[in-house]
């Protein structure tokens, strides 16, 4: 039982590939609320964890006088 398009002599897992595949028409099924919603989610956590982790200013610290 393999994804389609998968040798079976291939490198990768077909456990991953087909992990891989599913996620894939999970995120690009246009007609379901769940995805819709995780993707939002999934998206807005991303966001949270970049201007939490990659920002190297504190706004609450005082500002430096020009």
């Amino acid at each position: 039982m393999s994804a389609p398009g998968v040798k079976k002599g291939s490198s990768s897992p077909s456990g991953v590939v087909q992990w891989i595949t599913s996620a894939c028409h999970f995120a690009t099924d246009r007609n379901d609320f769940r995805r819709n919603l995780l993707v939002n989610l999934g998206l807005f956590a991303a966001g949270v964890w970049v201007a939490r982790n990659l920002s190297d200013f504190d706004l609450m610290s005082p500002q430096p006088v020009t």
